[in-house]
């Protein structure tokens, strides 16, 4: 080793350095050194919970104010450990939260609530599919909602969680029996065909059919074939995006026309190993009866039908007024039969935790729910999900694992009691006798439990799996694979009994049916893509490259059997006598798409997004199975601009324009093709085979071009912040079955229509911080929708078979009726315009009048309120629109009708609003109904304001670090104000079950 020695100018110096620091360090007070000495001596570990005043916050930064590499995180129980002095002052931070900075003061536990700073909330970045965006920088029309919105509602399916929550977004629950379903219209109705405006769903990067799975055959108990969607578990979702515009979906094509609805799940966060168990019971009950006639209402009515029609002696069969039955009997039949209360029951728990480099979640659910009508019945929906995320070391690869298994088992009666709960004559007997068996009084009067007998089943299993690997080849340059897989097993079961029929007929098992319907449906997906993003100096740019490869293979069979020698061999069809195939097909359908996307911005204020994809789809012929769709997106944000800096009272400001076009391919497959189906019938010991589809290559793709504008605009450091926006929307090149002549041996082929389709609307949101200080803030959140549908262009509509069914200038969704001039005061018999003049009310000639049944304008309001450990959470859902009053029949015949029908007319000159009775032999009468409920008569307004949903909970004080203990109280569809009389004014389904009001209440306990 070399020795080190120093010449006589180095010691100078390093003399001259020692001294001038003794001279630095002899300047400091004593008070400095003794202070820092403490604090080095001094230094304790301290720990403490964060929260939003609610519920914990895993992820929260926590720092020492002046030190450098002094930080920590909480983990997903909001806990944090740290090493600190008692004069330190601890910084915590979190996006979407004040900055607050707390003094230790010598404490070992600090506990800190952070207050919601909505400039912040501007940089959170929302899933726009391919890719994320800060709100602040989006150019196209996102809308979401979070798990914070979503675990307040006690609701089964996805679409229930969004409702009046969403500006452009109508959704309306069809059935309110468990595991129905929902429609849901983004921005209106695009195309003429109405099964074919269903949305694209993405879980997790992988495309869910929401075609239907059930059948006619079998589902009678709902109104529409069920839908998929229940199978997605409400609690295992941590945000819900719907993307409106053409800058949002054109990056989606074909799939996109009608929006796109983002569904991103639960995920792990790095932190000590989190459990968590949630359960809750609750019931449910219908929201609101009609109010029917009494007993005395009731007979009152019958006699006087008599009486009008001149017949002076009762039939033998007319059981409520000859006296068979008591004349003095009241029954509320809508008690009896849908009066009932669904019981509710909930169980959840998750597990989560993980590194800094891979975290985990594992979770699992369990839903029972009964039904409102008689019997004992079912509804069970449980499932399990999982989620790995992992990043090597250097951040360069990542891999995301995701799966959710769900499984449904529904056990409902395969009759809906509705309409009998609304029109069984009020003296009727009871349904059971003493000894609890089934009363058949009278012999041939059909008692409504008879149809306990019938049940409907249906099994679900349904997986769904994603896995996620990219890689940072250089910095900002990095290559992504996407792989997504999903199963679908569903199998129905309907059975209608001999045992439904009056014993006295002695019907033998013979007459026994059942309908069975099994569905399976598989798909994968497979997109690789590449992303390079980069700094420009005062401009960045982003730019992503992919392709999509799916296919999806569907196989279905409809089967009904009839004649058993018992009726406990129902369920086996090689007993019964008769068996048919009803439906029987296979379809195959495959994607394949080419996409881009370039983002440029510039000085953070002017923003281009320019989105592209080109399509093929195997629905169309050879020469039409690819189409290019595009966007274009502007923003401009103002609020940035120099001008604007001396607008304090203005924290944010932005306008934002888009256009571009999107495709619709939801036709159902080989719709070009010639095809065949079994006819059943054997010949010479051979089944044949008859043509149901003429052969037409010549159809393409439904085009829609989507143009918006909008203004967003935050004050007083986004304390109030609001959103206009104003769209339209036109869908052409209809894709509908093209009518034909009866002679060609079809009634249509698929067709292109040059029809055109036009949707427009205002779309505003507000959302305001009213009061946020201390340990109470209030924030207000409204969104509002003005919509209309219009039918553009249809060349040739009048001398189609459309022309009663759609006009030039009016929405999609109207109803031509006969136009209501009132009671004629000497007939008693309704009386109707007659348009044409020729001296009698026929149709169509007279059928014109127009109703429109869309909404005018429809939104929400919700309020969270927050003090302490209370949390209250409250939404309103308010629309306004017209509905159909519920028919009920012609009134003074054996059927109950609305208690308003007591005004009805008796004699000349009466000024009633209600026609004569008859009891079904007055022809006048009869037509005079009939023409009544096709008229403006039977519409009327069914405006509504609905507590939609209310959520109050507690932290209850437990002073346990580790455990979190929340008691819930949660309500759905409470209360509703409307003028409406004839049950649930959003309820469309007549005759079948209106929804329900659901209590739950719950309790979440974390370690």
């Amino acid at each position: 080793m070399k020795k080190i020695s120093f010449h006589k100018g180095g010691k100078a110096l390093c003399c001259l350095f020692l001294m001038g620091f003794l001279s630095s360090f002899s300047s400091l007070s004593s008070k400095n050194i003794i202070r820092n000495t403490a604090n080095f001596i001094q230094q304790h570990q301290i720990q403490g919970t964060i929260t939003d005043g609610t519920s914990p916050l895993p992820g929260v930064t926590i720092s020492i104010k002046n030190k450098l590499n002094s930080a920590t995180i909480s983990d997903y129980s909001g806990q944090y450990l740290f090493a600190a002095s008692p004069l330190d002052t601890l910084i915590v931070s979190f996006i979407g939260y004040k900055t607050a900075y707390i003094a230790v003061n010598g404490r070992k536990v600090v506990d800190v609530q952070l207050l919601y700073d909505t400039t912040t909330l501007q940089e959170v970045r929302v899933n726009a599919g391919y890719y994320s965006v800060k709100e602040s920088e989006r150019t196209g029309s996102i809308a979401r909602i979070t798990s914070k919105d979503i675990e307040v509602q006690p609701v089964t399916n996805v679409l229930a969680t969004m409702q009046a929550r969403m500006a452009g977004v109508s959704i309306t629950q069809n059935t309110g029996v468990p595991g129905g379903g929902f429609e849901i219209k983004i921005r209106g109705q695009n195309s003429l065909r109405v099964d074919a405006n269903a949305p694209l769903y993405i879980i997790d990067g992988v495309p869910y059919s929401s075609e239907s799975i059930g059948s006619y055959n079998t589902g009678t108990t709902f109104p529409t074939q069920s839908s998929p969607l229940n199978n997605i578990n409400p609690d295992s979702i941590e945000s819900i995006e719907v993307l409106k515009d053409a800058d949002a979906t054109s990056i989606y094509g074909s799939r996109g026309a009608n929006g796109v609805v983002l569904i991103t799940t639960k995920k792990g966060k790095a932190g000590k190993t989190k459990f968590s168990v949630t359960a809750s019971t609750g019931a449910g009950r219908v929201t609101k009866f009609i109010k029917l006639m009494n007993t005395q209402q009731y007979l009152s009515m019958r006699r006087q039908a008599f009486v009008n029609d001149g017949i002076t002696q009762y039939n033998p069969w007319d059981y409520d007024v000859n006296g068979t039955w008591d004349q003095n009997r009241y029954t509320d039949w809508q008690k009896e039969l849908i009066g009932g209360t669904a019981q509710i029951t909930d169980l959840q728990g998750s597990v989560s935790g993980g590194s800094d480099n891979t975290q985990f979640l594992l979770s699992g659910s369990y839903h029972t729910e009964s039904t409102v009508f008689p019997g004992s019945f079912m509804y069970k929906k449980g499932g399990s999900q999982i989620s790995l995320n992992h990043h090597s070391v250097d951040q360069k690869f990542r891999l995301s694992f995701s799966a959710g298994f769900n499984t449904q088992d529904n056990d409902q009666p395969s009759y809906d009691y509705t309409y009998d709960a609304r029109t069984l004559p009020p003296n009727a007997p009871a349904l059971y006798n003493a000894d609890g068996t089934l009363n058949w009084e009278n012999g041939t009067w059909q008692n409504p439990l008879r149809n306990l007998n019938t049940k409907f089943e249906s099994k679900t299993n349904d997986l769904t799996a994603n896995t996620v690997l990219s890689y940072e080849i250089i910095p900002g340059l990095t290559a992504k694979g996407n792989f997504g897989y999903t199963n679908l097993d569903n199998n129905e079961t309907r059975i209608i009994p001999s045992t439904i029929y009056n014993p006295a007929y002695n019907v033998s098992s013979a007459r026994s049916v059942i309908f069975l319907n099994n569905t399976n449906r598989s798909s994968w997906i497979i997109e690789p893509q590449i992303s390079w993003k980069k700094d420009l100096g005062s401009s960045k740019i982003d730019l992503l490259l992919g392709s999509t490869f799916q296919s999806q293979q569907t196989s279905r069979i409809s089967q009904s059997g009839t004649g058993f020698t018992s009726n406990s061999l129902i369920y086996n069809l090689a007993a019964a006598k008769i068996t048919r195939v009803l439906l029987s097909d296979e379809a195959l359908y495959k994607y394949q798409a080419f996409f881009g996307r370039v983002n440029y911005n510039f000085q953070q204020r002017y923003i281009l997004n320019l989105t592209a994809r080109r399509d093929g789809s195997s629905r169309f012929g050879p020469g039409n199975q690819f189409a290019n769709f595009g966007a274009a997106g502007l923003a401009w944000l103002f609020s940035n601009e120099a001008f604007m800096r001396g607008a304090s009272w203005l924290s944010f400001g932005k306008l934002r324009t888009s256009y571009g076009t999107t495709g619709n391919d939801q036709i159902g497959d080989y719709q070009f093709l010639d095809t065949y189906s079994n006819t059943g019938v054997i010949y010479n010991g051979t089944a044949g085979l008859s043509p149901t589809r003429l052969f037409n290559p010549n159809f393409g793709w439904e085009i829609n071009k989507k143009l918006e504008a909008a203004l967003e605009i935050g004050f007083l450091q986004d304390r109030i912040f609001t959103t206009a926006a104003w769209y339209q929307n036109r869908s052409s090149n209809q894709l509908v079955g093209f009518p034909l002549p009866g002679s060609t041996g079809f009634t249509s082929y698929q067709a292109n229509l040059d029809a055109t389709v036009q949707n427009t609307g205002l779309e505003f949101t507000l959302r305001t911080i009213n009061i946020s200080g201390g340990s109470f803030t209030w924030t207000t959140n409204l969104n509002l929708t003005f919509a209309k549908n219009k039918l553009v262009r249809f060349p040739g509509l009048e001398n189609s078979t459309y022309n009663e069914q759609y006009r030039i200038g009016q929405p999609l969704n109207i109803e031509l009726l006969y136009k209501f001039k009132g009671v004629d005061p000497q007939t008693g018999i309704y009386s109707f315009e007659d348009l044409n003049n020729d001296g009698q009310i026929t149709f169509p000639e007279d059928q014109q009048t127009i109703v429109d049944l869309n909404p005018k304008y429809y939104g929400g309001l919700q309020n969270q309120l927050v003090y302490k450990r209370l949390s209250l959470d409250f939404l309103f859902q308010f629309v306004k629109q017209k509905n159909r009053i519920y028919p009920m029949g012609p009134a003074g015949m054996m059927s109950n009708q609305q208690q308003r029908m007591t005004d009805s007319w008796t004699k000349a000159g009466d000024q009633t609003p209600y026609q004569i009775y008859t009891t079904g032999y007055n022809y006048d009468a009869l037509n005079g109904d009939y023409l009544y409920y096709d008229s403006t008569a039977s519409f009327t307004d069914a405006s509504f304001i609905r507590l939609k949903n209310i959520s109050l909970s507690y932290n209850l004080p437990l002073g346990l670090n580790s455990t979190q203990c929340k008691v819930m109280i949660q309500g759905q569809n409470l209360i509703t104000f409307t003028k409406y009389k004839d049950g649930d004014p959003e309820f469309t389904s007549y005759g079948f079950l209106p929804p329900l009001k659901v209590l739950t209440v719950g309790i979440q306990l974390t370690f």
